[in-house]
């Protein structure tokens, strides 16, 4: 990379990143939630308890077989960029993607004619398994902090 285009990048160290990582997955989890609950609200009680206590064990699953995954792969990857890595490289550029994707699909479904209740249950296991697996970069974040 030339001279001038290095000046211009956006260089953070790598506990920059672990941070953005850890309250990226946290604040999507949290939103997640959010719509999930104002759902559930409409809902008598017992139901949206039934609602949520399936999306929490979705959650679990989505969490230990799927997001566990790709928070290690992603903690991996940032441990090996660079002293001073790109601020935007908390992600990789397939993640960008991925995420787009799944902002359109999230959007697409919020709009659909499937009853809320039900997506209440896809929405809190989503989210609460990316607040669970945002514990993973906080932990990292923790780790390189006391080792400094």
């Amino acid at each position: 990379m030339n001279l001038k285009a290095e000046h211009l990048k956006p260089a953070v160290n790598k506990p920059i990143l672990l941070f953005l990582s850890g309250i990226m997955w946290l604040c999507v989890g949290i939103m997640l939630n959010t719509f999930a609950i104002h759902w559930l609200i409409a809902y008598g009680r017992s139901l949206s308890l039934l609602f949520a206590g399936i999306g929490f064990v979705i959650s679990l699953v989505i969490h230990h077989f799927g997001f566990l995954k790709i928070a290690d792969k992603n903690l991996g990857r940032i441990n090996n960029l660079n002293a001073k890595p790109c601020l935007f490289s908390f992600m990789s550029w397939k993640s960008y993607i991925i995420v787009a994707i799944m902002v359109s699909l999230g959007i697409t479904l919020r709009h659909s004619t499937i009853p809320k209740q039900f997506l209440a249950i896809i929405y809190i296991g989503i989210g609460l398994a990316l607040i669970f697996s945002s514990i993973r970069y906080f932990r990292a974040l923790i780790a390189v902090i006391w080792k400094e």
